[in-house]
């Protein structure tokens, strides 16, 4: 499906012409923590940056974290079945593993495979989600090649007791169940949350080679606790807890058997805050995450595994606010990460730890702004990595400015990649691993355009090129290797507009992902995405549509294997029937498209796995008042 020039065209017009007559003051933007590792407005990032809010979440009726990252320019996944099925996601034209995931400021991804379990998420437990775009490892260091994405937990507001209760029910035998208790004054606040979400699921796979033709189904349970207190005007502390567990199955696409996956994905972690004087503040974090896999089959103990990654984490960040313009940070990071499996798989070395230090300078005058920092990190591994940043803001006028930056990144090898023990059979013994690999790492150039039109109206533009070295593919005898050289053009653009009444959001992204050597496209990255939210409240009803286009795509690295591209259409509905009640409604695939983005071989052939068709899910909210 090509996505013409015209819809750029179509989407911007109305903007621009209003941009010239708004007189509107420009309402102040949310703060955020991610892009620069402290609190400051949203346009006040350098890098690009996306945010969710919980009022976004419950608008949008999103049953997965998925479903609503689609909405960033840049994002794509791939999904091998429905609900709780394995989930890529390729954030500017990068490989999932190169994209940082965060809980409450924990890394959550598998010291195993490197990669972090988004489909194990529940939106219950959500707050907000913030989404960097761009290499930020001079901050955050492994990992953050093509951006970060922190996810914060559920949080009270600090106006008394509010219960929440929500029951829904939809399509495949699906059930959502969740409860929920916030509170707080002014110096405590807090929120317990609970849910239990249950689907029959799709049959993932096209075939009906073994068992093949079963439905997959999906459970996962969730808590989460949120407590904050604020001692005085200096001093705040508080901890969250984040923890989700349940059961997916999945095909066995080689034999007849019911293989299941029991996961665990959570994360508990406490801080303080200290404004120690007027130039002086500090906050230390520290925490601990796991990420859990036991996969079993029914019929017999082949292919059971478990892959338990176990992380503690501590981090220190100090903000020096050295005059009016200028402001230094000063952070030092430490984490270390232990591997337990089962007795089949013997890992040559199951722990390592990284330490690293970083400092960011920033100046700010009347015609411009800068930033420049550089991250060491030491790896018990691979030894030392040092990466830079730098960005230049320039404002053209109280309603535009345009920034250019630099970034670098790496990704440290997985656990998979150096210590997996050796294949042996009949004697013979054969390499799975490489201790000798390098991190991969990236040099990435953007210039942004950033438009702020008034409280409704609201244009980025990005165009970019990420160089990456030193990737890590697999040789001829699966054995990993740094031989892969890449490079990804990129632009991007996201509006934000008001209709005659209906706020528009769009998102739009091209890129062209290249291998070097080859010059072919890299795989599961689909080179145009669009995706337009249109929202309408009407008194006590409301009512939205999202439109999402995927261009087509290869699944595979030698361009063989070619994947079309498709159109879906969603449709939301709610109805605050009264002040403790209220009903929501939301049709996902309206058309029922019938589309593909991964696919699986058998002895029977290659098909593409299933994606959920036409779905129905009817909700209803209440929040007694107490």
């Amino acid at each position: 499906m090509k996505l013409s020039r015209l819809t750029l065209a179509i989407a911007l017009a109305p903007c621009l012409a209003n941009a010239a007559d708004s007189t509107d003051v420009y309402q102040a933007s949310p703060l955020v923590v991610t892009s620069g590792r402290q609190a400051e407005p949203v346009a006040k990032a350098t890098a690009a940056t996306s945010v969710f809010e919980r009022k976004d979440i419950e608008r949008l009726q999103v049953r997965s974290v998925a479903e609503l990252l689609e909405r960033v320019p840049g994002v794509n996944f791939s999904h091998t079945g429905g609900a709780g099925s394995q989930t890529g996601l390729f954030l500017r034209g990068t490989s999932t593993a190169q994209t940082l995931i965060l809980v409450d400021g924990q890394r959550i991804a598998s010291a195993s495979s490197g990669t972090s379990s988004l489909e194990f998420l529940s939106p219950d437990q959500i707050e907000r989600i913030e989404v960097v775009r761009g290499a930020r490892s001079a901050l955050y260091g492994s990992d953050a090649i093509g951006g970060v994405i922190q996810i914060f937990t559920r949080k009270g507001d600090g106006q008394g007791l509010k219960p929440t209760m929500r029951f829904g029910i939809g399509s495949d035998s699906t059930y959502e169940r969740s409860l929920g208790l916030s509170g707080g004054d002014g110096q405590t606040q807090f929120n317990l949350g609970a849910a239990l979400d249950e689907t029959q699921g799709i049959d993932a796979t096209r075939d009906a080679y073994g068992a093949n033709g079963d439905e997959d189904a999906y459970r996962n349970r969730s808590l989460s606790l949120n407590v904050s207190h604020q001692f005085n005007d200096q001093v705040e502390a508080g901890f969250s807890v984040l923890d989700q567990r349940g059961q997916s199955e999945f095909d066995d696409v080689f034999g007849t058997s019911l293989p299941t996956v029991d996961f665990q994905v959570s994360s508990i972690s406490g801080y303080l805050d200290a404004t120690v004087n007027d130039v002086w503040s500090n906050r230390l974090e520290v925490g601990h995450s796991e990420d859990k896999r036991d996969t079993s089959n029914d019929l017999t103990n082949f292919g059971d595994s478990q892959f338990f990654t176990y992380r503690d984490s501590a981090n220190w960040v100090n903000t020096l606010q050295l005059t009016s313009n200028q402001q230094v940070l000063l952070g030092l990071d430490w984490y270390e990460d232990r591997l337990h499996t089962d007795d089949s798989v013997d890992f040559v070395e199951d722990s390592r730890w990284n330490r690293a230090a970083f400092i960011q300078h920033r100046y700010t005058a009347e015609k411009f702004s800068t930033e420049l920092g550089l991250r060491h990190d030491d790896n018990q591994q691979f030894g030392s990595e040092n990466t830079w940043n730098a960005a230049l803001t320039v404002p053209m006028n109280e309603r535009n400015e345009v920034i250019l930056s630099y970034s670098e990144g790496f990704r440290a090898p997985t656990f998979n990649d150096l210590y997996y023990p050796d294949f042996c059979s009949g004697g013979f013994c054969f390499a799975s691993a490489n201790p000798d690999l390098k991190p991969e790492t990236s040099k990435s150039y953007e210039v942004q355009w950033r438009s702020r039109f008034g409280t409704s109206s609201e244009l980025q533009m990005s165009l970019y090129r990420t160089d990456l070295k030193d990737a890590i593919v697999l040789d001829q005898n699966f054995i990993p290797q740094n031989t892969q050289r890449a490079r990804i053009n990129g632009f991007e653009t996201s509006l934000k507009q008001e209709w005659f009444g209906w706020q528009s959001n769009l998102a739009l992204s091209l890129i062209d992902p290249r291998d070097r050597e080859t010059g072919h496209t890299l795989p599961r990255r689909a080179k145009r995405t669009l995706s337009l939210d249109l929202d309408r409240q009407f008194g006590d009803f409301s009512v939205g549509t999202n439109l999402r286009a995927v261009s087509g795509r290869f699944d595979d690295a030698a361009n063989t294997i070619e994947l079309g591209g498709y159109g879906l259409v969603d449709l939301r509905g709610s109805w605050q029937a009264s002040r403790e009640v209220s009903f929501d409604l939301k049709l996902n695939n309206l058309f029922d498209k019938d589309y593909s983005d991964a696919t699986y071989s058998t002895p029977n052939g290659r098909y593409g796995y299933n994606t959920e068709g036409r779905t129905a899910l009817f909700a209803v909210t209440w929040t007694p008042e107490i």
